[in-house]
């Protein structure tokens, strides 16, 4: 038989409000602008990216597939939780519903989950063409690409199913303010009116086994590379160094933000540190990834000019 006093508990929040960043009027519109400008550049530096390997033929390659992927999912990386917090700071209510917390939640962190997947596939793709280059065309086809591709897309929203389904059973009884800009796991379990160790060891076991072994695998590729690059004549390590280095820059400032966060329980962390760590990794990182591949990226700054020459010549015409 059904609780009816847990199905009241749990039926008694039907909205949260998001306290984001405290602070004057004047600080709300100073911050409502330095990320409305933010969120812009992110969106146009990833488009750009996008429309670079779609344009060039040259870059029709599996890793550029898979970068194309990769920033087209930043982009509604940052889209899931930006646009809900600039309303915020223009609002005094800050309100979000039951529904669609859960529903940024699940957005939000499938999509981390996605990007694991994709850095991941990234590295198995540089392994390849350094460590065994001669059989690169044939195990990296454009068909195999693809198949990565999807299984990246469809393990990412599936994963994340079971830590939503957990947490947004707890009872939240009258308590419905979270001190975050968006809605976190940690500060969700922490508006259970019910202690919930259960959920939060899970939430936690099932962080730590997806980041560390993404990131083991991600590190592993690279040593092997590496290895294989010192065996060359330095006068080919240039290149081979110069292009991985772009991978390594993004996965460093991702994996380092988020083990902060997400490797041990998330009720240890203040506040004040979830809040800064979440705004990195949420939302600086995916402005810097466009920056990084194409300023080290000498193939992807020549499609980048030609993309602005196509934009410029259809201006004056």
């Amino acid at each position: 038989m059904n609780n009816p006093e847990k199905n009241n508990l749990s039926d008694s929040v039907s909205e949260f409000v998001l306290l984001g960043f405290p602070g004057s009027w004047e600080v709300q519109i100073f911050l409502f602008s330095l990320f409305s400008m933010t969120y812009t550049l992110t969106v146009i530096g990833n488009m750009s990216i996008i429309c670079a390997v779609n344009l060039d033929q040259q870059l029709h390659t599996p890793m550029y597939i898979l970068l194309s992927n990769f920033s087209f999912l930043e982009i509604w990386y940052v889209t899931s939780t930006v646009p809900n917090m600039l309303a915020n700071f223009l609002s005094e209510k800050k309100i979000i519903s039951f529904i669609g917390c859960f529903l940024q939640f699940y957005f939000f962190f499938s999509m981390g989950t996605t990007e694991t997947f994709f850095l991941s596939a990234m590295a198995y793709d540089r392994y390849l063409a350094i460590c065994r280059p001669l059989h690169y065309p044939t195990i990296m086809t454009l068909q195999k690409c693809i198949r990565m591709v999807v299984s990246c897309w469809v393990c990412g929203f599936f994963c994340y199913l079971l830590p939503v389904y957990l947490i947004s059973q707890l009872p939240f009884c009258d308590r419905n303010t979270i001190d975050h800009f968006i809605c976190d796991p940690g500060p969700l379990i922490k508006l259970s009116c019910v202690p919930a160790p259960a959920t939060e060891i899970t939430c936690a076991v099932f962080n730590s086994v997806l980041i560390f072994s993404t990131f083991l695998f991600i590190t592993s590729s690279y040593a092997l590379v590496l290895k294989s690059v010192l065996k060359v004549p330095s006068a080919g390590r240039h290149k081979a160094f110069s292009t991985c280095g772009s991978h390594l820059a993004v996965v460093s400032l991702f994996y380092g933000s988020i083990m902060v966060m997400y490797v041990s329980p998330t009720s240890g962390n203040p506040a004040g540190i979830q809040k800064i760590v979440t705004l990195f990794y949420s939302i600086l990182t995916p402005l810097f990834n466009p920056l990084i591949y194409s300023l080290r990226n000498k193939e992807m700054k020549k499609a980048l000019k030609k993309v602005l020459e196509s934009i410029k010549s259809g201006q004056h015409m």
